[in-house]
């Protein structure tokens, strides 16, 4: 390694510092526009210090997103670039004088610094389409997921406000009873429809058993002929419900389109078929482990998955004290997914349950 050079990646301006490894003498620091261009003019400059210095190592502090031009840039030109967490840097930065100072010359001045004297640090490759893929599927399905229940807690305040009894009854998730509120709600309405008319409308949904339906009819029905007051502001009211219950079932439509990209895309991806034979590990589980991990090569070993996802027992020594703590720290995101996928098989796996005590 004869040149090693820190970039603070931000949105608009990085800034790049680039030093002699051995001596770690700075060879030039400077603002860097995010733009093809001005990206191409320092991978240029890199190329010309590496042919008087020898190989060149670049470390950055975010992978993807406003890194993502930089980061494959940096890549198709032949660069080895490294990842120096956000938080390593933070704290090797407090350790320099004037470490509550922070700047972006300052910032990439410890990475740097970072690269010149760790070999432990995470080498990032050239990220694969389908990786990227389910990265931004699976943030939207989030996305709509939390949408869904902002809505159905919304849905059910309104509806409780002006038909309390209806409301008790009433699956906010369930696609029946939201067809059912896209143009029934208040009593009044539901007594001048009748049994008739409001079972005639729920039989416009297919695939839904009629026993279903006329139990939800009678429910709606029941429920309209034993309140017979109005509430104030119950027509507004009633067309918000209305309006809200149609953006459910359409988010409902939505969420089955992207779980059938999110299946499609699992279905070429190399690592997928493995990943999904875990126990508890469903098609979502899935694509959650492979956005985060971007694919099982990343971890040698099952311990540095574990450590990684913060499950593994961390090591605290200290003169003769010696002893094993919880981990506090590790990617939330890749927790979550083994503590889901851990419910999941506790209820769906029997192996998962079984218990062998330990040896003697």
């Amino acid at each position: 390694m004869g040149v090693v050079v820190g970039i603070d990646v931000a949105k608009e301006i990085h800034w790049a510092e680039i030093k002699i490894a051995e001596d770690g003498k700075v060879v030039s620091s400077h603002r860097v526009d995010t733009t093809p261009q001005d990206l191409s003019a320092l991978i240029s400059e890199i190329k010309d210090v590496e042919v008087e210095h020898g190989p060149t190592l670049v470390g950055i502090d975010i992978l993807g997103g406003i890194a993502s031009l930089l980061q494959t840039m940096m890549l198709e030109a032949g660069l080895v670039v490294v990842h120096v967490p956000g938080p390593a840097v933070n704290r090797a930065r407090r350790g320099t004088r004037g470490g509550e100072h922070k700047s972006d010359p300052k910032d990439a001045k410890v990475i740097a610094d970072q690269v010149r004297m760790r070999d432990d640090l995470r080498q990032v490759t050239a990220t694969r389409e389908e990786d990227v893929k389910l990265r931004l599927l699976t943030a939207r399905r989030a996305e709509l997921v939390e949408d869904a229940s902002r809505r159905a807690n919304r849905l059910r305040a309104l509806l409780n406000a002006i038909h309390p009894g209806l409301e008790r009854h009433v699956e906010v998730t369930g696609k029946t009873w939201l067809h059912l509120l896209t143009r029934y709600v208040t009593p009044a309405e539901i007594r001048a429809a009748g049994r008739t008319r409001v079972l005639a409308h729920l039989r416009k949904l297919r695939w839904v058993k009629d026993t279903v339906l006329i139990k939800a009819t009678e429910t709606a029905v029941g429920s309209a002929q034993r309140q017979r007051v109005s509430m104030p502001g119950e027509k507004v009211t009633a067309e918000l419900v209305k309006e809200t219950a149609a953006e459910a079932l359409a988010a409902r439509d939505r969420l089955a389109a992207l779980d059938k990209r999110i299946q499609e895309t699992l279905d070429r991806h190399p690592d997928a078929a493995l990943v999904a034979s875990l126990p508890g590990m469903g098609p979502i589980m899935t694509a959650e482990f492979l956005a985060v991990t971007g694919g099982i090569s990343r971890f040698a070993t099952g311990d540095q998955l574990a450590a990684a996802a913060g499950l593994a027992p961390v090591l605290k020594q200290s003169g003769k004290s010696r002893h094993l703590q919880r981990a506090r720290s590790g990617d939330r995101a890749l927790k979550r997914v083994f503590y889901q996928s851990a419910f999941c098989a506790i209820g769906h796996d029997p192996a998962s349950t079984d218990y062998t005590p330990a040896a003697a």
